[in-house]
């Protein structure tokens, strides 16, 4: 540094050091003696609190141990240049504040050390308003840098926080939808105490398929619903229908099949049964437009329903009726294979007679029934119900 040029340094000084008195911790760099006690003593009158180093090695060591807001360094130095310092100093301390000083007047200097960093660059000799300027317009910028790091620690903070409360909110309503159709299954159960435990088991049964078909989460939980709730539209037919021992006339049928379009208005209003509410409505539609209540196709009906159909025929047959025994899942497999293509969908046929018998038992036992009879038995398969159109569980 031009020792020479310290002329009005005083007034400079008065002018310009409020604005940092007692806050900034400036650490000087520099080979040069002379230059390392005359910059400090500048910003010493200021009240600018300085530590010197010799070197950048010694200037490392002193940012290792002690607190420092910003580095004053010249750039040209024995061993480890002012930009090499800058280099080391830059990610180690992101919120330091770094003035690169140099003695040569060319832009291209200055430029180059902002590119690696620096917050500005000085020009030997230095005036000392200049240097507060320019330090206080570093600290400026690195404390808006500290407040913007801080709002966005703490908007991630609050952001997470709120994403918590709306997981667990959502994890509340999600548990009271589970209750929710967890109440209707068990109310349809009990109101059709000829199926009990019919719901959970088709709902099982439905969803072995599905994940076997490699349905989405999503196509899961539709269909799981869908199977869960398909006999809702049952809770509106007159007991002296529902639960009549005798044949049905063919008026009480066709208000036994307006199950499954009452069951579909019951749940298409609400949102989170939209889906589920289609399967309801064809779970009795067949492939070969056999069923009711539209006499659908397999194009145009559901991929649930089409599941549904498989799994609610399986549980039909290995569910004991007043009429007769349980039958075995082996003679559900042949009658689902006899039907293949034409009541049932071949592709989701195909998938339920290749899981294996003793599976299907094992879902079938896990379902526990309170005060349920005896477990299916081993009946043989009665060829006339296998005729059937309507062969499913109870009344359909």
């Amino acid at each position: 540094m031009d020792v020479a040029k310290q002329t009005g340094l005083g007034n400079a000084i008065g002018a310009t050091g409020s604005a940092l008195s007692g806050v900034a911790r400036v650490l000087i760099v520099d080979d040069e003696l002379a230059t390392r006690k005359l910059l400090a003593a500048m910003l010493g009158e200021t009240g600018v609190l300085c530590k010197t180093a010799a070197c950048a090695e010694e200037g490392l060591r002193i940012l290792d141990t002690e607190s420092v807001d910003a580095v004053l360094s010249d750039l040209q130095m024995p061993g480890i240049s002012g930009i090499e310092l800058l280099a080391n100093v830059r990610p180690r301390y992101p919120h330091v504040a770094f003035l690169m000083i140099t003695g040569v007047d060319d832009i291209r200097v200055g430029i180059e050390a902002m590119k690696k960093g620096a917050d500005d660059y000085l020009v030997k000799p230095l005036q000392i308003e200049i240097v507060m300027a320019s330090l206080e317009r570093a600290l400026d910028k690195k404390r808006l840098e500290q407040e913007v790091e801080n709002y966005r620690q703490n908007l991630e903070k609050m952001v997470k926080e709120r994403t918590e409360q709306l997981e667990a909110a959502l994890c509340q309503v999600e548990r009271g939808y589970e209750d929710t159709l967890e109440a209707l299954g068990a109310a349809i159960d009990l109101r059709d105490s000829e199926t009990a435990g019919h719901s959970r088991r088709v709902t099982l049964y439905s969803t072995k398929i599905a994940k076997e078909l490699e349905a989405t989460e999503h196509e899961l939980k539709t269909i799981a619903m869908g199977a869960w709730l398909h006999d809702i539209g049952k809770l509106a037919i007159p007991d002296a229908i529902l639960l009549k021992p005798g044949a049905l006339t063919e008026e009480e049928w066709t208000i036994m099949r307006s199950h499954a379009q009452l069951g579909f208005d019951l749940v298409k209003r609400i949102p989170f049964l939209t889906e589920a509410a289609e399967i309801i409505l064809t779970h009795h539609e067949r492939c070969d437009g056999s069923g009711y209540p539209r006499g659908l196709k397999t194009a145009d009906i559901p991929l649930g329903a089409r599941i549904f159909a498989v799994a609610d025929t399986a549980d039909a047959m290995t569910s004991d009726r007043p009429y007769r025994s349980a039958l075995s899942f082996k003679a559900a497999h042949e009658e689902i294979r006899r039907g293949s293509g034409s009541h049932y969908d071949s592709r989701v046929a195909g998938v339920f007679v290749t899981v294996a018998i003793e599976n299907w038992e094992a879902m079938r036992h896990s379902v526990k029934i309170p005060g349920s009879a005896s477990e299916p038995g081993e009946a043989g398969y009665e060829s006339k119900y296998a005729r059937s159109p309507n062969f499913s569980s109870g009344r359909k």
